[in-house]
């Protein structure tokens, strides 16, 4: 079975998982691309031996929406972190913001950040970062493959973005954020769809437990 959960905000990608073994009483249950905490949306958990459907689904390009925070950096680039720098927020008008946003459009190599559930050498490194230790990360290609503004209310920026896998919204809303003349954060953040599953039709963790017990009785 693969089911389209909409993950909460405050609750793990595996939070999740945890929570549909406990309902659906299946031993193998697992998800198609990690979700952080802070953020919400699309979250595809496959059971039994849907599992084995999972790798090709983390695989497929993903859509989010993104408000990024300017004016603030925090250590781990989303609202969950410690403030770490801040800069002045330049006058932008809308049109430097699209430029700006257009620029990342395309293939291109990106450090994923410490603050994450990438391993290196059996470590996880948000586990490192956690004991302030840093270490070489190899860049990434990713490909944005359509990004657009939909609002800029200073000093927010919220904007929608289609990507493949393995990109880190939070990285690249740090550097959207540098090259518009100041530093920021992610303060939220909605996936709206993995592959062909759009957020429409996603489930949320409350209302699948109700359907099951249904179907289970």
């Amino acid at each position: 079975m693969l089911i389209n959960v909409y993950k909460p905000v405050g609750w793990t990608s595996f939070d999740v998982v945890k929570k549909i073994r406990g309902i659906t009483k299946e031993q193998k249950v697992g998800h198609a691309g990690t979700l952080d905490p802070f953020a919400e949306g699309v979250l595809i958990i496959g059971t039994d031996h849907d599992t084995k459907k999972l790798a090709a689904l983390s695989s497929q390009d993903k859509s989010y929406i993104a408000t990024l925070n300017l004016g603030s950096e925090t250590d781990t680039l989303d609202i969950e972190g410690k403030r770490i720098t801040s800069k002045k927020v330049p006058n932008l008008s809308i049109g430097d913001i699209k430029k700006v946003l257009s620029s990342f459009l395309g293939k291109q190599m990106q450090i994923p950040p410490m603050y994450s559930a990438k391993k290196i050498n059996g470590k996880r490194l948000y586990q490192l970062a956690r004991k302030n230790i840093e270490v070489n990360r190899n860049p990434i290609e990713i490909e944005i493959k359509d990004i657009d503004l939909i609002d800029y209310i200073p000093p927010k920026v919220i904007f929608n973005i289609n990507c493949s896998k393995g990109t880190y919204i939070r990285v690249l809303g740090s550097d959207i954020a540098k090259k518009l003349g100041s530093v920021g954060y992610l303060s939220k953040l909605i996936r709206t769809s993995v592959g062909g599953y759009p957020i429409s039709e996603s489930i949320k963790v409350d209302q699948f437990e109700k359907e099951w017990k249904n179907i289970s009785v």
